[in-house]
């Protein structure tokens, strides 16, 4: 039997569904308004952020860098710091490429080599990632520094998955724990950028430009559209890597949201 507290309770539930109904316009569709990730309107929403990201920590691109893919990165914000440049593909054919390796069995790369490396939107599409992490810290040069970014909230890259298999999307806890495998905890910063508008628009595959700077600067912890890491080797003896960010271990204070 109703009480009048329950009558009251439903009434006012439904006078609230009434002022906050919601008018979806173009947005109510079964499909985006591109699958391009907003490449053919210009800045991809993701893209917006890595730029940001990448800026913020500039001064790290320098001496021997290795870059993931291609070295625009490397080229556009290193500049004259910049000694060397090499560029990693997994498989041969690429004419950018000066390293062929995969970072998952890559023994053949010599350790503390690269005093930087740059490694965007690439993790995602390795299976073993924990063996690829291990591997970066490996060949960066002790006080070398990794930014690594990745996708959280993000549509799947179609032609990736089909060519490489696409496994992953990483939390900014869950990369803060993938990336204490290998390296101290206190070396270890992550950034989350996003809010549930950029990631409606990302999703629905809108640039950059069609929002302004304070939509895509504000930030919302619970809505990561992109995850950034920036991950230091220490100078001098640490433990081995499988020591490192054990199960159960507290995450780092440097983690921002």
């Amino acid at each position: 039997m109703k009480t009048m507290l329950d009558t009251r309770i439903h009434r006012f539930l439904r006078m609230s569904r009434r002022k906050q109904q919601v008018r979806f316009g173009s947005f109510r569709s079964l499909q985006p308004i591109t699958h391009s990730f907003g490449f053919d309107g210009g800045l991809c929403i993701d893209r917006y952020y890595i730029e940001s990201f990448m800026s913020q920590h500039a001064g790290g691109i320098c001496g021997h860098v290795l870059e993931i893919g291609d070295d625009a990165y490397t080229r556009s914000l290193g500049g004259e710091r910049v000694a060397k440049r090499d560029v990693l593909h997994v498989k041969e054919g690429d004419s950018r490429a000066t390293i062929v390796a995969d970072l998952t069995r890559a023994d053949h790369l010599p350790s503390n080599t690269f005093d930087c490396i740059i490694c965007t939107q690439t993790l995602q599409y390795i299976y073993n990632v924990q063996a690829a992490v291990r591997t970066l810290h490996r060949i960066l040069k002790p006080g070398g520094v990794v930014l690594a970014t990745f996708p959280n909230i993000a549509h799947i890259s179609r032609y990736d998955m089909e060519h490489w298999g696409e496994y992953w999307r990483f939390t900014s806890m869950g990369a803060e724990r993938l990336f204490n495998i290998a390296f101290p905890s206190g070396n270890v910063e992550v950034q989350a950028y996003g809010n549930v508008l950029t990631a409606t628009a990302f999703l629905h595959g809108l640039p950059a430009d069609r929002l302004t700077k304070e939509e895509l600067d504000y930030r919302d912890r619970d809505y990561e559209v992109l995850v950034a890491v920036r991950a230091v080797k220490p100078k001098g003896r640490v433990p081995p890597p499988h020591k490192q960010g054990a199960k159960g271990a507290p995450p780092s204070t440097t983690t921002k949201a």
